[in-house]
């Protein structure tokens, strides 16, 4: 049987390497795995049969539509996807008022801002978020929303200075293509979403008020994993992520 290329990359997503299922019961009259047995995948072919690693040594696979099966759900744990901070402040003048030109502080000189900014944050989220964070307004049906139980904005001390930091929940492991599609969303949240309203709203400090925002129209703004943070560290001179905290 032919499938289309839709159904068959829904298919490779859903049931990617490594996922674990619970059999319930398999269409074979000549020798079937028994019905409770657990396995892993191995691939899934372009017929869509998903072939398996059993935990009892069989190898047998799994014809969906056929055979009746459950995902066994895996764990969640935490993805940490960095971006860097545009951070401009505007002093108060002899008079109590602001100047109308900001100074725009680097990472380390946030650093001293790092709670209030944290609060601020914490302020801007919304009660209705508070299952799946922004995640909620991701709008698609697919493979990513199953897997991505929520995300939310926060800060982190990163090797002496202050980023912006998506904590995301994850069940299972992400396809490099989910993945992107994650750091895209993220994105529009931090640009047009989430990140346009937390930096319209300016954050009192004894000096002034400064004015966060979690995205940049600089070229070298982007979203990154920690393994891509450290690795750009180490081009531009040996940084690691040993300074995280």
């Amino acid at each position: 049987m032919n499938y289309n290329p839709s159904l068959l990359k829904f298919m490779r997503e859903k049931y990617p390497p490594g996922t674990r299922i619970r059999l319930e019961s398999m269409n074979d009259p000549f020798a079937p795995v028994p019905p409770g047995t657990e396995g892993t995948v191995d691939l899934v072919d372009d017929a869509c049969g998903i072939h398996m690693k059993w935990d009892n040594g069989r190898t047998l696979a799994l014809i969906p539509g056929e055979d009746s099966f459950t995902v066994i759900p895996q764990p969640f744990h935490t993805l940490k996807l960095y971006m860097p901070l545009a951070v401009n402040l505007y002093e108060r003048d002899e008079y109590g008022s602001l100047d109308d030109d900001p100074i725009e502080l680097g990472g380390r000189e946030v650093l001293e801002y790092e709670d209030s900014i944290f609060s601020a944050i914490l302020r801007e989220r919304r009660p209705d978020e508070s299952e799946r964070g922004l995640m909620q307004y991701y709008g698609k049906n697919d493979t990513l929303n199953q897997k991505v139980q929520s995300y939310v904005f926060t800060v982190e001390k990163v090797n002496g200075s202050l980023m912006g930091v998506a904590e995301c929940r994850i069940q299972g492991k992400l396809t490099d293509n989910e993945l992107e599609m994650l750091k895209d969303t993220i994105s529009g949240q931090a640009s047009d979403g989430f990140g346009e309203g937390f930096e319209q709203r300016y954050i009192k400090i004894p000096d002034g008020e400064i004015c966060v925002s979690l995205w940049s129209s600089e070229k070298s703004w982007k979203v990154q994993t920690q393994d891509e943070l450290e690795q750009q560290g180490q081009q531009m001179g040996g940084m690691t992520m040993g300074g995280l905290s």
